[in-house]
């Protein structure tokens, strides 16, 4: 399907009709392409230049190489990562996260609240701390969050006091709660005491907020989930097996006799995202290479086509003509890998996704 795509778009590029025509090929080409990624409009780039999170970033890379195929499958829990922003701006240690783009038919995985632990007060004497107790409360009570029915404890542990960086909270309750019911969701609470649940005051640890703190600091809510695609079959409405794709002429025999001289091998197929205008909400990568197979499958089939048990018998059926009707094997991919994409949602949060099937690693005769 994405092979079919993209040639679609290098169609409409390179053509020679009408401009019209021409603006129309490409129009239902990315609609195609966009029903590939799972959308039904392309998100709306951010108002302002905005640096995604450094965390986003490295999970793509991690998983992913330069060209978004991904290095290993199994890296990932489901096929979908969604950071989110905290929306209080507030410097206070409560805060809210905005989960509307969560389709509903993703499964909750796992979530993960992200505090960036600030250099701690110094304090001398004695008394000073070395450990401290971290909650992270899931506020049930609005306005009274210190009753005892307005929150539930999430997660609690002792954090150290002697260094910076980065506290990851398991919050994965609470999530599936906002998203089975959005008016539930009152936010987060974190409170910090000494080792025996002590008061501290002042508290010796602090968190960066979403206000006054630098944009790579801020407090974020990381969302593993599935949207049930994964190993599915991509769609293939409007391009039949076999046929044509609509408005492109079909191949002179000259080429369909090139084509049969070349033996079945994987060719370049490629989209520059900034050409086609969404560079402005893709972060990664820059473009696709789908590759194609192309080519013939003469017989009798060598090891180097790579051709399965059904194909060497058909070629030899269709070689000796054993049988009417039996056509040669055909050139495919018989290897696929699953690409990712790191980009900006309508809510300009960043999203990792994985798609299956997209990019043909090797060809075959089948």
């Amino acid at each position: 399907m994405l092979g079919r795509v993209l040639l679609l778009l290098a169609l409409a590029k390179t053509a020679c009709p009408s401009p019209a025509s021409v603006a129309s090929r490409r129009a239902e080409a990315l609609k195609k392409l966009l029903e590939v990624f799972g959308m039904e409009d392309p998100p709306a780039p951010p108002a302002h230049f905005k640096q995604p999170p450094q965390y986003m970033v490295d999970l793509f890379n991690t998983v992913a190489n330069a060209d978004g195929v991904t290095k290993n499958p199994d890296i990932l829990e489901g096929n979908t990562v969604r950071s989110f922003l905290d929306r209080t701006h507030s410097e206070e240690m409560r805060f809210l996260f905005v989960l509307s783009s969560v389709a509903k038919n993703e499964k909750i995985l796992t979530a993960e609240l992200h505090l960036f632990r600030l250099w701690p007060r110094v304090t001398d004497g004695p008394k000073r701390q070395h450990f401290c107790q971290v909650s992270v409360y899931q506020v049930l009570e609005k306005d009274k969050p210190d009753t005892p029915g307005g929150k539930k404890l999430l997660a609690a542990r002792l954090v150290s006091l002697q260094t910076s960086g980065w506290e990851v909270f398991a919050i994965t309750p609470a999530v599936r709660d906002w998203t089975e019911d959005e008016s539930s969701n009152q936010g987060l609470l974190v409170t910090v005491q000494g080792p025996g649940g002590s008061p501290l005051d002042p508290p010796p640890l602090q968190f960066a907020s979403s206000r006054g703190h630098h944009e790579s600091k801020k407090p974020m809510l990381v969302l593993f989930t599935d949207d049930g695609r994964r190993g599915a079959s991509l769609p293939t409405a409007g391009f039949p097996g076999g046929s044509r794709m609509p408005g492109m002429a079909p191949r002179s025999r000259s080429t369909r006799s090139l084509d049969r001289l070349q033996p079945c091998q994987r060719h370049p197929l490629s989209v520059d995202f900034e050409e086609i205008g969404w560079s402005g909400w893709i972060i990664s990568p820059r473009g696709d290479n789908a590759f194609h197979c192309k080519g013939s499958c003469p017989f009798p089939l060598g090891e180097n086509m790579r051709p399965t048990n059904h194909a060497t018998v058909q070629s030899i059926i269709n070689a000796l003509k054993l049988s009417e009707g039996v056509s040669s094997p055909c050139c495919v991919p018989d290897k696929l890998y699953s690409i990712n994409l790191l980009y900006f949602d309508d809510d300009e949060n960043v999203v990792l996704k994985q798609y299956d099937d997209m990019v043909a690693g090797s060809c075959g005769c089948h």
